[in-house]
């Protein structure tokens, strides 16, 4: 039996690291940039518009507030228009990145917020466009708190990715549901916990190598 389960729980364990990986990625390459121009549009930003920054900052708040099991559900109708389906691993990538882009774009406004204006008083004195302030300063700066922040959202889309599975999405969360609840084998259960567990340990000491990496203090 154990031999039939470890081929299936390879299989979920790879697509739990296709939906946290990709998902993770999307989030970050989505949710970057969203987070510079929440800095950049805010009073006395380098880009100034308060408009722009009230209406991205309320869409923001209003994807955050939604529990993720809600949005699960609730986005179907767009995970469908994306991928054709809303069953399976790669459907279920859709609203991980809905829900984790949220948090990256905070994590990175937060970051950005605590450079001193002191060194964007300094590029702007010396011609520097706010383009350049950013590229050189602003995000440089800021890695390893971007850094730290990434590795959150990467251990919380774990837990999405095992929610997930329970509701059809594959990966970790499906194997323990299928096998550890439905048939009553704890010891699958049990062997399903230790592996996100050391997933998770994985990841927060990655995380944390890199943050001290581009920590210059």
């Amino acid at each position: 039996m154990w031999q039939e389960r470890l081929s299936e729980l390879l299989l979920s364990f790879w697509q739990t690291l296709y939906m946290v990986g990709v998902s993770g990625f999307l989030s970050v390459a989505i949710g970057l940039p969203l987070g510079v121009l929440l800095l950049t549009t805010r009073k006395h930003g380098l880009l100034e518009s308060n408009l722009s920054h009230k209406i991205l900052s309320i869409i923001i708040n209003i994807l955050r507030s939604i529990p993720f099991i809600i949005l699960l559900v609730a986005i179907i109708p767009v995970t469908r228009l994306l991928v054709g389906t809303s069953i399976g691993t790669t459907a279920a990538i859709v609203p991980l990145t809905f829900s984790a882009i949220p948090f990256i774009a905070r994590v990175v406004e937060n970051a950005l917020s605590e450079i001193p204006y002191g060194l964007i008083e300094a590029g702007l004195s010396m011609g520097a466009t706010p383009a350049k302030i950013i590229m050189k300063i602003l995000l440089p700066e800021s890695l390893p708190a971007i850094f730290n922040g990434i590795t959150l959202m990467l251990i919380t889309l774990v837990g999405y990715a095992a929610m997930a599975g329970a509701v059809g999405g594959g990966g970790l969360g499906d194997f323990a549901i299928r096998y550890g609840y439905q048939r009553f084998e704890t010891s699958t259960m049990i062997v399903t916990v230790v592996v996100l567990v050391l997933l998770v340990q994985v990841i927060q000491y990655s995380g944390d190598k890199l943050a001290r990496h581009f920590d210059k203090r």
